[in-house]
């Protein structure tokens, strides 16, 4: 994965012209993906940038747009770009109830599926919920607490190992890097191949998709 990700990062460098406008990231691509710090620009975006038609600068008193023509007068400028997206869930869950009962709570009779990381875990999120019906019905059984604590603790060293070790990014380390092995795991507990590709060298060299677990055949 390092590899891979020091040849994206390179070729990336060469084909698009960040360093030129000054825009090239402080962390790594590997630290991108690993945490999810990516966005998706525009179509045409730096020829606009070389045409001239994309600027705005700051001035002693506020912000400069539209053909530095435009004078607004500010102290804050808010890019509604949505970073740091975690940090608005973070209030949503004070209720006394919900820490106590629900956060709370030992029982294993309670599944969350869903959370928004990025569109590329979308197809996760749909793993989980057939890997969830699979569970309902009666497909598998789950492990013990114990190895359940176990595979808690991996998870919180993978994000930790992943995120650098910084804490501004450990909360926004994701599965994106391993969805294809997570999918895996999925599948093996519902009874299903992992291997969705027909024959050995389209499972190595092929990509996986979504249409890759179309007609997954579910244990009864």
């Amino acid at each position: 994965m390092w590899v891979f990700s020091k040849f994206t990062e390179s070729f990336l460098k060469k084909m698009i012209p960040m360093k030129k406008y000054d825009m090239v990231p402080e962390h790594s691509f590997f630290h991108a993906l690993s945490t999810n710090q990516f966005c998706l620009l525009p179509n045409n975006f730096y020829n606009k940038v070389e045409e001239g038609s994309i600027t705005f600068e700051f001035y002693e008193n506020g912000l400069l747009i539209e053909d530095k023509t435009t004078l607004i007068e500010t102290d804050l400028v808010i890019y509604a770009t949505g970073f740091r997206g975690d940090q608005k869930l973070r209030n949503i869950f004070i209720s006394p109830w919900f820490q106590n009962i629900v956060a709370g709570t030992k029982d294993m009779i309670m599944a969350v599926i869903g959370y928004s990381e990025s569109i590329s875990n979308l197809h996760t999120s749909e793993m989980r919920a057939r890997w969830l019906a699979c569970f309902l019905n009666d497909g598998f059984l789950l492990p013990s607490r114990r190895n359940m604590e176990k595979n808690i603790m991996e998870w919180d060293k993978y994000y930790k190992k992943y995120s650098c070790n910084s804490k501004e990014c450990y909360r926004r380390s994701c599965i994106a890097p391993v969805n294809i092995w997570f999918n895996d795991q999925l599948c093996k507990d519902m009874g299903c191949n992992p291997r969705r590709k027909k024959g050995f060298f389209a499972d190595l060299f092929h990509p996986y998709g979504p249409t890759d677990y179309i007609e997954l055949e579910l244990r009864n």
